[in-house]
């Protein structure tokens, strides 16, 4: 696993691109006439299944085996998703903030959560994991 660092390098560049493009799809959702949530859902969903090759091969370099770290992250994102649903119910349906805006904090407020998570949980452990003092293995 790479060091902390360049992880979070790659793990932001994947999410920069991937949570740009999702935002513009839950904004245009929203145009098509789904509701916040709905729109919220597909575009979680997408972003779940998209992002994962990318984080485990290029952001943490894990070799931990496919199906484990899938249903790992699968239940990272699910998280993701309560967090964020939660959200859009108390910010938006009961507070009445714009949903433009809630989704938009909570996209950067998730990610975070997904990195640590991701990097101690999902692709940490088996045999690429990063030694105690810090040097990288790889």
């Amino acid at each position: 696993m790479r060091r902390p660092a360049a992880s979070f390098v790659r793990f932001a560049i994947v999410g920069i691109c991937s949570n740009g493009a999702l935002y513009l799809a839950y904004l245009a959702l929203c145009l098509a006439g789904l509701g916040p949530k709905t729109a919220m859902t597909v575009s979680f969903l997408l972003g779940t299944t998209v992002t994962f090759a990318f984080n485990r091969n290029w952001s943490f370099q894990s070799d931990r085996p496919v199906p484990g770290a899938f249903f790992r992250y699968a239940a990272t994102y699910a998280l993701g998703y309560v967090v964020n649903l939660v959200a859009l119910v108390l910010l938006v349906d009961r507070a009445g903030f714009p949903h433009e805006f809630v989704q938009g904090a909570m996209v950067v407020l998730v990610a975070i959560l997904m990195f640590v998570v991701q990097r101690r949980w999902v692709f940490g452990g088996g045999s690429g994991t990063v030694p105690a003092d810090g040097s990288p293995d790889r």
